[in-house]
């Protein structure tokens, strides 16, 4: 079955047909608002929040953040704002009046805010069209570093943010999480229902300053299938005195455990461990 990002760009597969079809169906409705839920409960927030919506389409998930938390919403109703690629799908959140401000954007060209707006965010079902490049000038690298750094900088210190999306295989998994931890995220993946075809991912991040110091373990802690990959975590978690792999003094710890076992090694030198020169 083809996924909708290999056949067109967003802008092109949600005209106005499509974005109705999208906005109307009640069986789209309905996960829209589990997976929106499911966001909010990772991003745990305690107080009214400013919040991003990434790929807010026609506001579905926007609906849910404007609820009081006597509806449903924890620490709601939040302010939020929201932007997305397809003008068709923002054209049908205005007829509805939705209660969030609304911008026209490619996050695939960054985030278009100031530094430090947003307490919170989330994106439901959309950062894996980022992982189409448009255009031969453009790569799914390119639009995914774009991406997660401009949301880096529009979060405050102590942020989170919680993107659900359905990655195509486990090398675009991989290489959008790794796009999150090189802009400065600490993040971890999620997976509900793994190995069936209700299966959904969640990008759970958290960005250092706050009561977390950007340390994801402190929200994802006692959750069942949870891969973190903060490099940052691990480098702290590192006992005092460990050698790090590739250091003289760990290069020379593996050679006395080669040398007991009776293998010849070269022996040690100044240059040990020493960095090398790349040469052309």
């Amino acid at each position: 079955m083809s996924r909708p990002e290999d056949l067109l760009p967003p802008d092109l597969f949600y005209n106005d047909s499509e974005s109705r079809k999208y906005t109307t169906s009640s069986r789209i409705q309905k996960i829209q608002s589990d997976m929106t839920h499911r966001a909010l409960s990772l991003l745990n927030l305690t107080h009214p929040s400013m919040i991003l919506d990434v790929g807010c389409g026609s506001g579905l998930s926007g609906e849910i953040l404007s609820q009081s938390e006597e509806e449903g919403t924890p620490a709601g109703p939040h302010v939020w704002i929201g932007f997305d690629i397809s003008s068709s799908m923002l054209g049908v959140a205005l007829e509805k009046e939705v209660e969030g401000d609304l911008f026209l954007a490619d996050a695939g060209q960054g985030v278009p805010f100031r530094a430090g707006t947003f307490d919170a965010a989330i994106s439901i079902s959309a950062i894996q069209w980022l992982c189409n490049a448009e255009s031969s000038d453009e790569s799914p690298a390119g639009r995914l570093s774009r991406f997660f750094n401009g949301l880096y900088a529009s979060l405050r210190r102590g942020g989170r943010a919680v993107c659900q999306f359905y990655p195509k295989n486990d090398e675009q998994k991989k290489m959008v999480s790794q796009a999150a931890v090189k802009a400065g995220f600490g993040a971890g993946l999620l997976e509900d229902d793994p190995g069936t075809k209700n299966a959904k991912t969640y990008l759970v991040l958290t960005v250092g300053g706050g009561e977390l110091d950007g340390d994801i373990t402190g929200v994802v802690k006692g959750m069942d299938g949870v891969d973190v990959m903060d490099h940052r975590r691990r480098t702290k978690d590192r006992k005092r005195g460990e050698d790090r792999k590739g250091s003289k003094a760990w290069i020379v710890r593996k050679k006395e455990q080669m040398e007991k076992k009776g293998k010849v090694v070269k022996a040690t030198s100044k240059y040990t461990g020493r960095k090398r020169r790349i040469a052309f």
